[in-house]
């Protein structure tokens, strides 16, 4: 889809109402509700995290998505894929100053470049105790995208229609900390898996961009 004609359509979701549970329940990993009642207490004092669901303009002028493969690492969302973003920072005004500041140093698109759309659903994350708070926005410039090395292995381009195509639902079969492995619904996006608190995001970023496409 032409980025002209997204950006249209696409101002329109500010007005819409969100899905939330709705949405993020057809992404969820089937054990999701039982680990999060089992870290119910835990869950009072989770940390907070602000990401980024970014759509911008290709050179060619299309409707791209940006995602990021994190690199290997000792913990819980090792070689996953996921949105820009990060923790919050008590310097950070607020989440979606998080959530951009987080953008540019994770794939160097300049704040000043980013129109922050629409504040979607937070998620809660069982296995790392964070609720993230994720946003809508859109560059309406091609970005040059810079990858902090340290942390990002790969800037995972996504083409809209790939985004919205169904079928690249999949169900995929993921280990778990119960020490079995479970069937977990999942994109499937420029080669990788992406399943989990991604996928369920996700979930609510297609949900809204169908009532408005």
């Amino acid at each position: 889809m032409l980025f002209n004609t997204f950006l249209e359509s696409v101002v329109k979701i500010k007005h819409l109402e969100l899905f939330g549970e709705v949405s993020h329940a057809k992404m969820s990993p089937p054990y999701r509700l039982q680990l999060a009642e089992r870290m119910r207490e835990r869950a009072k004092t989770a940390k907070v995290a602000g990401v980024m669901a970014l759509f911008y303009p290709n050179l060619k002028g299309e409707t791209f998505l940006v995602l990021i493969l994190r690199k290997t690492y000792k913990g819980v969302h090792s070689a996953q894929v996921g949105f820009p973003g990060g923790k919050y920072e008590e310097t950070d005004e607020d989440l979606m100053v998080t959530a951009l500041r987080e953008t540019e140093e994770e794939v160097g698109v300049p704040e000043r470049d980013l129109n922050v759309i629409k504040a979607l659903s937070p998620l809660y994350i069982p296995p790392s105790n964070f609720i993230v708070h994720p946003f809508f926005a859109i560059s309406e410039t091609t970005p040059n995208f810079i990858k902090q090395d340290e942390e990002v292995e790969d800037i995972i381009e996504v083409p809209l229609l790939d985004f919205l195509d169904e079928s690249n639902i999949i169900t995929t079969r993921v280990p778990t900390s119960f020490n079995v492995e479970v069937d977990v619904p999942a994109f499937k996006l420029n080669g990788h898996i992406v399943w989990g608190a991604t996928a369920m995001m996700l979930g609510e970023v297609k949900d809204l961009l169908k009532q408005v496409l």
